[in-house]
């Protein structure tokens, strides 16, 4: 099977992850590789039914979570793309959070994602936004700085 260009790549990734809902989850096999490796701050797995478990714990855990991608450079086999992560807690019964961060995809030749890593402070965007742990951190943030 021959590649696809990679503009058409990264689209169809962005388009699957802006769209990505519930119902999506039972079709990962068509955005990631048998054997693909899944980080993130809180998870280091592989395979598609461990990278399923943790989007079914995102959509479990958050009401309307959904990924707004901001940018994407393509270069070969790898894809960078920065996005903000919106979301409501349902244990806190909060506002709108949003979290900045940025992924980087080494790319199969079918376009499929092999390697997906998720790189973002989840001290600064999470911790802090949470009610009680959020004061400590914030505490602790100015007591850190110059």
């Amino acid at each position: 099977m021959s590649a696809a260009p990679a503009d058409a790549r990264s689209q169809r990734i962005v388009a699957f992850f802006e769209r990505l809902a519930p119902a999506d989850l039972a079709r990962l096999d068509e955005i990631y590789t048998a054997g693909a490796q899944f980080k993130d701050p809180f998870n280091e797995v592989r395979g598609l039914a461990a990278i399923r478990r943790i989007f079914e714990h995102m959509f479990e855990s958050l009401e309307s979570p959904r990924f707004v991608i901001r940018d994407v450079v393509v270069q070969g086999d790898r894809c960078f793309m920065s996005w903000d992560f919106v979301f409501r807690m349902r244990r806190f019964n909060r506002d709108e959070q949003c979290i900045r961060g940025a992924t980087q995809l080494l790319l199969a030749d079918d376009g499929r994602i092999e390697v997906h890593r998720d790189y973002w402070d989840a001290a600064e965007e999470l911790y802090e936004k949470l009610p009680a742990l959020g004061a400590l951190m914030r505490w602790l943030k100015r007591r850190v700085n110059a």
